[in-house]
């Protein structure tokens, strides 16, 4: 794990946005008895390598429930960033030249919790950072291993009702277990170099690496089916002594 007792600066910003059409008033819902940003907070004012660490909402109910739970909202987001299709880009480029000015400092590097994705650690922020760090990456991003009946083998598409190989060919009589390792973003970290975003408008670069948490604690909550498997595995996780 890195030391960052150096001048390394490093701005995480919770992106809340106040919007959310699948379940309503999702960033602040009650998981477990705690708001559902209130996970993002904790587990990142616990990370050894974030120097700074922001909400960036657009409502205010979301703002007094972050403060509430310590973190800080230095703005309510413009509603030019703010509607339901804008990107992250442009939220974290008003979040960074914000902060930025505020501090009188420049920012090495950024990272993107999104309160949808409860169950990361502190491990999986600071080994995500460390990544990006010791390899010189441009982007750093926490991955889940996809379950095997979403294999891309198994994924075809319709040419004139032929059924093909979307990507990778499925080779007859392969089982699941031998299928060849593959995974996707977990959702959990993003994390990049500042000048990516501010100077590129970019949050992958060419060179990019991957941090693997475990399928038990991926979620991704975007819709009500999601959250009922985000309760049952909050409880199992609670089980196994994780602490959120």
């Amino acid at each position: 794990m890195i030391d960052n007792s150096s001048s390394r600066k490093i701005l995480a910003v919770i992106t809340a946005r106040g919007g959310s059409e699948g379940i309503p008033g999702k960033n602040i819902k009650l998981l477990g008895g705690q708001p559902l940003i209130a996970y993002s907070i904790r587990v990142a004012k616990r990370s050894k390598l974030i120097t700074d660490l922001i909400v960036s909402t657009d409502y205010e109910d979301i703002a007094d429930v972050a403060r509430e739970h310590g973190a800080e909202v230095p703005f309510l987001r413009p509603s030019e960033f703010a509607a339901d299709k804008t990107p992250h880009v442009p939220v974290m480029q008003h979040a960074i030249k914000f902060m930025e000015e505020r501090r009188n400092t420049i920012y090495d590097f950024a990272v993107i919790l999104q309160p949808t994705s409860p169950f990361r650690t502190r491990e999986d922020i600071d080994e995500t950072l460390s990544l990006l760090i010791e390899k010189k990456a441009d982007s750093a991003v926490t991955l889940v291993e996809v379950e095997g009946g979403s294999h891309p083998m198994k994924m075809k598409k319709l040419e004139h009702s032929r059924v093909m190989p979307y990507c990778m060919e499925e080779v007859e009589g392969t089982r699941r277990q031998d299928l060849p390792p593959v995974y996707k973003r977990s959702g959990a970290v993003y994390a990049m170099r500042r000048d990516l975003i501010i100077n590129d408008a970019r949050l992958y670069g060419d060179h990019i690496v991957g941090h693997i948490v475990p399928k038990e604690r991926s979620v991704d909550i975007d819709h009500p089916v999601d959250w009922l498997v985000a309760e049952y595995k909050l409880d199992e996780l609670k089980k196994q002594g994780y602490e959120f």
